[in-house]
């Protein structure tokens, strides 16, 4: 699991779901959706410091700079660490929020020309963060 450190910053509600933005150590906006609202999990609430909890399955690798995509939470990132395998392959990456670690194919890998110290862009979607009080 991928954890990066923040404190809320903003806390939208409609029904029993919450948008939540994070802002990370690095003063970057990071977004989850929860099924929780400020009456049902107390923790909610603005400058509460989380962590941002995601799974290495969850990060999408992208190259270069001109894609347009609907993800939102986009971290600039150096590949650090590459282990590719048969099918799958692991990627360590480096990030002004700290090292994040991402797991996607190994025919990916192939496909973008990956390899260290390479600029990568990760992405995470929205539904897939957890937010954990600290």
């Amino acid at each position: 699991m991928n954890e990066l450190r923040g404190h809320i910053k903003t806390v939208e509600v409609s029904g029993n779901l919450s948008l939540v933005g994070v802002e990370l150590q690095n003063g970057q906006l990071f977004k989850a959706i929860v099924i929780d609202t400020p009456q049902s999990a107390s923790y909610l609430k603005p400058e509460t410091t989380v962590a941002v909890v995601f799974k290495e399955t969850e990060v999408i690798i992208g190259t270069g700079t001109q894609f347009q995509i609907s993800l939102q939470n986009q971290i600039p990132a150096t590949i650090a660490q590459l282990e590719q395998g048969k099918l799958l392959s692991k990627l360590k990456l480096e990030t002004t929020n700290g090292s994040i670690s991402a797991i996607i194919s190994s025919n990916a890998v192939d496909n973008l020309n990956l390899e260290l110290g390479q600029e990568v862009t990760a992405m995470i979607k929205l539904n897939e963060v957890m937010l954990r009080a600290l």
